[in-house]
């Protein structure tokens, strides 16, 4: 079964990822983490955040987001934002996609969005007093959807 992909781009929230990397333990889902990252792998709040699930999960790590997209040169890399046109529902998710994440205070560069527009999907948000949400709660959204999609939550 091919595995889907979260790549995280310059995380910044030991916990955040920490529970990332749990959601892609239980689900089989590859991890590529990308950038600079804000915390140390050794993190003790990282660690915390995936308890002993670490051994199960398939963490990558990449110096660019480029560096990643050459190595998969077929993959279809979703990205992530506010600003996307379409809604995370209104697209098909395949196995093997790649979910795209921004780092927690920015969210992905706006030179990333602005090459692939077609490829940036939101998810609604209903107050205009919320800017966002959180990082691994928006993550499990979307990754849990293209699960649904794919016929894999059985």
């Amino acid at each position: 079964m091919t595995p889907f992909h979260i790549v995280l781009i310059e995380p910044e929230i030991p916990p955040n990822t920490g529970n990332i990397a749990r959601l892609c333990g239980a689900t089989g889902t590859v991890l590529h983490l990308v950038g600079k990252l804000g915390f140390s792998l050794d993190d003790r709040y990282l660690k915390r955040a995936g308890l002993d699930y670490w051994p199960t999960i398939d963490v990558r790590r990449w110096e660019s987001f480029g560096e990643l997209q050459t190595a998969h040169p077929e993959g279809r890399f979703w990205l992530t934002s506010k600003k996307g046109t379409q809604s995370y529902h209104e697209v098909s998710f395949r196995p093997g996609d790649f979910l795209v994440f921004g780092k927690e205070t920015e969210g992905l560069p706006e030179d990333l969005l602005a090459e692939h527009p077609e490829q940036c999907i939101r998810i609604p948000i209903f107050s205009p007093l919320v800017r966002s949400l959180n990082l691994s709660t928006a993550a499990g959204i979307i990754l849990y959807e293209a699960l649904r999609q794919t016929e894999r939550l059985q």
